[in-house]
């Protein structure tokens, strides 16, 4: 797991598990606000329902109070009564019934074929008996009774709450009821409603959290790649200057080989050949001996001035790159047998950086060690062009190609294709690669604004 991974999932992780936990807390708050809600809608209305009631009976009351208070017990009153009790009537499912204490109906306007019946031993939906409980709760005094009975406008059985009293002279029980279904119905929406506005409220604390998220991961992005760009650049600064360093070691070291190591062996050679001269023609043994030494000196004078061309050639400082590459390619190519053209287009290229210098004769100077090596070439061309807005350097052979990408995917080969790769990029430039049975391309670019930005930097 990088760096970016991990700072994403340390800053999204807190924001999700918050997210999380206020949706938990809103959801356990919800559930008890509905209860609470219920509880409160359902005393309320409760107790709405039970003074209504008491309402409408003391009002069935005073309606008939006038027949019941003349002391009459004969049945024409009670059919008066009965008759005036009916006309009371206040909704659809809003009524009054009677009955006497025996559980006889005698008055039902909703329901006019239990009139005459019986009703006594009949039981609810739950196998209570609600007429012998509510003639019963008459007899006491009066008061309220829950059960379930068939609402008129829906013509199915629902809980009721009814109202009851007595007329103690008469025998008669009469009461009304309200379908308390309508409570549930209202307390059903207003959950409905509340887990409407939760998910409302969740979705917008989602999208606050996920715009939150979204924020604190461009940052972190931004944030990396700038580090990311930063360190990039660091790390190509200090490449810029290892390479910079090795160069002038390379430098100092072939100055010393030249002007040092080089000196003191033209000294001993020529020592040699005047103590040589100097010798009687008779002096054989001594005169073998002197001429394999100034042998060895001459050897060891050639190796040191090829060490010292090839660590920083004289020309690259005192002729320029053009000098240089065409005397590295000649002298690289007639040493192997190999037919070498040099060719230069646009304007020659003078005044560059001695970064850009140096990294195009390294790139010459491998591209041409790998063509005398492995590709088993006849020929070597060599270009070098300056456009308006680049430098570019191309080394081509028509020797046997090779598969790049089995070069690039080996750790243990193509070192010398990946050294020239990061120099190209360490002074701002791209290394392109060509290879098939024809031959090996190898084209070194770098574009004008790197080789100002370099000349600025020196």
């Amino acid at each position: 797991m990088n760096l970016r991974l991990k700072l994403m999932l340390v800053t999204s992780l807190p924001l999700l598990l918050a997210f999380s936990l206020t949706a938990w807390v809103l959801r356990v708050q919800q559930n008890k606000l509905t209860e609470r809600q219920q509880t409160l809608v359902r005393d309320a209305y409760s107790q709405a329902t039970r003074s209504e009631l008491r309402h409408q009976v003391a009002l069935a009351l005073s309606t008939i109070s006038p027949l019941y208070n003349t002391g009459r017990d004969d049945d024409d009153i009670k059919r008066l009564a009965v008759q005036q009790l009916v006309n009371l009537d206040y909704g659809p499912d809003g009524y009054f019934f009677l009955y006497d204490y025996k559980g006889v109906s005698l008055m039902h306007p909703r329901q006019p074929e239990l009139v005459g019946r019986n009703l006594m031993e009949m039981r609810d939906a739950q196998g209570r008996p609600a007429i012998r409980l509510m003639i019963e709760r008459a007899i006491a005094g009066g008061g309220f009774i829950e059960y379930t009975w068939s609402k008129p406008s829906a013509n199915e059985q629902r809980p009721k709450i009814a109202y009851v009293t007595g007329l103690e002279r008469w025998q008669w029980m009469i009461g009304t009821g309200i379908y308390t279904d309508e409570v549930d119905k209202i307390q059903r929406q207003l959950a409905d409603q509340l887990t409407a506005s939760l998910g409302t409220t969740l979705r917008w604390v989602g999208l606050t959290t996920l715009v939150a998220a979204t924020l604190m991961l461009v940052s972190v992005l931004g944030l990396s790649i700038s580090e990311l760009r930063s360190a990039d650049a660091k790390l190509t600064l200090l490449a810029r200057r290892l390479v910079r360093s090795q160069e002038d070691e390379r430098a100092w070291l072939s100055r010393e080989l030249h002007d040092g190591t080089s000196q003191t062996l033209v000294a001993a050679k020529l020592l040699t050949e005047s103590a040589l001269a100097r010798l009687p023609a008779d002096a054989g043994s001594a005169r073998t001996m002197l001429e394999r030494a100034m042998a060895r000196i001459a050897d060891a004078l050639d190796g040191v001035r090829g060490i010292s061309h090839r660590l920083r050639p004289v020309t690259l400082d005192t002729l320029g790159l053009t000098s240089a590459l065409r005397q590295l390619g000649e002298d690289s190519c007639s040493a192997a047998g190999l037919a070498f053209s040099f060719e230069v287009t646009g304007n020659e290229p003078h005044g560059l950086p001695a970064e850009v210098r140096t990294t195009l004769f390294r790139v010459a100077q491998e591209a041409l060690a790998n063509a005398l090596k492995h590709a088993q070439a006849s020929h070597v061309q060599m270009l070098l062009h300056k456009g308006g807005a680049e430098i570019r350097l191309t080394v081509q052979d028509n020797g046997q190609g090779f598969s790049a990408e089995a070069i690039d995917r080996s750790p243990k080969q193509g070192i010398g294709l990946r050294n020239m790769r990061e120099r190209m990029n360490n002074v701002g430039g791209r290394l392109e690669l060509s290879s098939d049975e024809h031959g090996t391309k190898v084209e070194a670019t770098i574009p004008r604004l790197a080789v100002q930005r370099l000349a600025q930097a020196a």
